[in-house]
């Protein structure tokens, strides 16, 4: 297998240089932080020019580092090592494993030839938190695991075979160094238990793990399907038996969020123009963990290919809503009622927006009229796309609404612009 490059990513640290912010790396655990800053960027660094001894790597969650825990020993260490006025660069891994993390990053920034680059997976400080902790001199560079165009860039082959791998097993890199099923399984399902559940009932002191448990469950089992917190309460008490506040479920939900195991994407009003919070979707940040929870059951590929597709506009960096428009219709009495028709996904960035559909086939005019209905009801002119997972043409029907092929979408980075 290739080694993936995670050019996107490195990209971003390259452009961010001495800038004079602390630039931090999240994203879920065993996505590829610490390859990206430890191998990619430090491998970048000396190619171009950079001497050894003027990066300062330091591992936290390695026990020989353990003393450096200790925000003082870790002052002390940095600025022994800082010995003439050319530039240092400071990458420091699992950050928040340092007690006093902020006071000791804030302290590098009061030197001028330090430029610092941190992981770290304690995402409540270091997503939210940020721009705060940093008084405004905090960078946030979210890695996600392996889209589908990196992943086929390593293993190469038939596009079909890569697609069925990819969506079964997913895109955290690690999966790809076990050569059969039941490895890649058994990862999967330990990096679950024992990492981000483990991680999160101890973060946040969950007393009753059997809940979190359950909920994860319920959420994998209904990816794409719009849920709120009462609503799930009452899935609890009639197919659960158990009775579980939805107050509970919303922090339960903020939980599994910020541990970026789940992506929330709120329900929009296109035509009133307005978020509406009842509803909203969920998705997994990696489809592989959301499979291995399930066992490797419930595999419906429809499904999981509107969770990818989510993933990749999250990744491209769009702000991704699902959408909602409301039409009248008369009925079989000929009576005039509201109806409401979704659309998959509301993808914006700065002044661009799409309106993106996600649909297994369009193999007659009939299915077309269905999965393009929601879409002809919008009345701007913002582009509209539906995503089909046969191997097709990009084309255009008379309403302007462009149908492309899935590895089309995924494969070209300005496929939503053809």
């Amino acid at each position: 297998m290739k080694e993936i490059q995670r050019e996107r990513y490195l990209r971003q640290l390259i452009e961010s240089r001495q800038n004079g912010f602390i630039k931090v790396v999240t994203g879920i655990r065993r996505c590829g932080k610490s390859y990206l800053l430890n191998v990619l960027f430090y491998r970048y660094l000396l190619d171009n020019g950079v001497a050894d001894d003027h990066i300062i790597r330091i591992d936290l969650e390695d026990r020989i580092n353990k003393e450096l825990r200790n925000p003082d020993a870790m002052l002390n260490y940095v600025h022994e090592r800082i010995i003439d006025n050319e530039l240092y660069y400071i990458i420091i891994d699992e950050v928040q494993l340092m007690d006093d993390f902020v006071d000791v990053l804030n302290s590098f920034r009061h030197i001028n030839n330090a430029d610092t680059y941190v992981t770290g997976s304690n995402s409540h400080f270091l997503s939210s938190d940020i721009p705060t902790e940093f008084r405004g001199r905090g960078e946030t560079i979210h890695v996600n695991p392996l889209t589908f165009s990196e992943f086929y860039s390593a293993v190469g082959g038939d596009k079909q075979d890569a697609w069925r791998e990819y969506y079964t097993y997913g895109g955290l890199p690690l999966v790809q160094s076990f050569d059969n099923e039941q490895k890649k399984i058994n990862y999967l399902k330990s990096l679950f238990d024992t990492v981000y559940l483990a991680d999160i009932i101890e973060r946040h002191k969950v007393q009753n793990e059997n809940e979190m448990r359950e909920l994860v469950l319920i959420m994998a089992s209904s990816i794409g399907s719009p849920c709120n917190p009462t609503k799930l309460s009452n899935t609890f008490k009639s197919v659960k038996k158990v009775n579980i506040t939805n107050k509970t479920i919303s922090n339960y939900l903020t939980y599994l969020s910020e541990s970026f195991l789940l992506n929330k994407a709120i329900r929009y009003d296109i035509k009133g123009k307005k978020y509406i919070n009842t509803l909203s979707k969920y998705y997994f940040s990696d489809i592989g963990l959301r499979n291995a929870i399930l066992e490797m059951r419930q595999i419906e590929e429809s499904h999981i290919m509107e969770n990818i597709i989510y993933n990749e506009l999250i990744v491209r960096g769009y702000s991704v809503d699902v959408g909602m428009v409301e039409i009248k219709k008369q009925d079989k009495d000929g009576k005039w009622i509201r109806i409401q028709l979704e659309v998959d996904f509301i993808a914006s960035l700065g002044s661009k927006k799409y309106y993106v559909q996600s649909a297994m086939s369009i193999p007659d005019r009939e299915k077309e009229e269905q999965e393009s209905r929601s879409l002809t009801n919008i009345n701007d002119s913002f582009k509209k796309i539906i995503v089909v997972k046969d191997h097709i043409m990009p084309r255009r029907n008379e309403e302007g609404i462009l149908t492309i092929g899935l590895f089309d979408f995924l494969l070209k980075e300005d496929s939503l612009d053809l």
